[in-house]
């Protein structure tokens, strides 16, 4: 199934598509798209009517808790990056106030020379997840989504501190269409992803190429955390990311980024000037 929430910001109400690729509206069966309803939301669509318009579609859960991401986790993206392969899961926070719809503008921050793409497969957590074994961890997935990891390389690399500093600024985290369940991707370690910026493709990958699948991810991060249902673990990015490019390039106002992963949907995003 694809979950999806759709309408105005602040004001999203809960989807699904049908078998037509129609939407459906959720709003008469549940409230919205929370964390607490992720191990129960419905799955007969027949009594939910079907939305004729084309509205805002929303990131596809609400109430996110947190959003843990993985770098280097592609080891083509570590070797255009210049930096060695990593022996562990290198983890970093992006602030939940970065993330977004899908389609919504992408605003380069205030003071910004290096804003760059990063196209993700996105974990979605469904199942309270703590000390879990990687055999057992892909049973608390709720489900998997697009995501767009946008990162101002200056904030994140050359001004002190933890990479976070260039993950979280407003817009820098477009989530979504949907939130595809497991059974629609039997395999998470067998997708491709692509994105390209004004209709050049600059990054074009497989999640084969991870270092750390997404069950050793989840493993891991569970041994030091608590996860939580609703919160979203991005797995890292294949090559092609502007920081890469020589001479590297940037985005800029005007630009238009169009992301795909096999299975899960599609983002396109303008980019604005905050």
């Amino acid at each position: 199934m694809k979950y999806l929430r759709f309408g105005p910001i602040g004001a999203e109400k809960p989807g699904a598509l049908d078998d037509d690729g129609r939407i459906r509206d959720l709003s008469g069966l549940i409230s919205d798209i929370t964390p607490a309803l992720l191990g129960n939301l419905p799955t007969d669509l027949s009594d939910a009517p079907v939305v004729d318009a084309s509205p805002r579609i929303g990131m596809p859960v609400s109430h996110v808790g947190k959003c843990v991401c993985i770098g280097l986790n592609y080891s083509d993206h570590a070797a255009e990056a210049g930096m060695d392969i990593p022996t562990e899961p290198i983890v970093f926070m992006k602030a939940t106030s970065a993330l977004q719809g899908p389609n919504d503008d992408v605003m380069i921050p205030r003071g910004s020379v290096k804003t760059d793409w990063e196209v993700e497969l996105a974990i979605i957590i469904g199942k309270t997840a703590k000390y879990v074994d990687q055999a057992a961890a892909l049973d608390h997935v709720a489900g998997y989504a697009v995501f767009n990891d946008v990162s101002e390389r200056e904030f994140q690399a050359e001004r002190g501190g933890q990479w976070t500093k260039g993950k979280s600024c407003d817009t820098f985290g477009p989530l979504g269409p949907y939130l595809v369940t497991p059974d629609e991707v039997p395999d998470p370690q067998n997708l491709s992803l692509s994105l390209s910026v004004n209709g050049i493709e600059r990054q074009s990958g497989t999640t084969a190429k991870m270092i750390f699948p997404v069950a050793e991810i989840i493993s891991y991060l569970s041994q030091m955390m608590t996860l939580h249902p609703g919160d979203v673990i991005a797995t890292g990015t294949p090559p092609g990311v502007g920081m890469g490019m020589t001479p590297q390039t940037y985005l800029k106002p005007g630009d238009v980024m169009e992301l795909t992963i096999a299975g899960l949907g599609s983002q396109r995003q303008t980019v604005g000037a905050d």
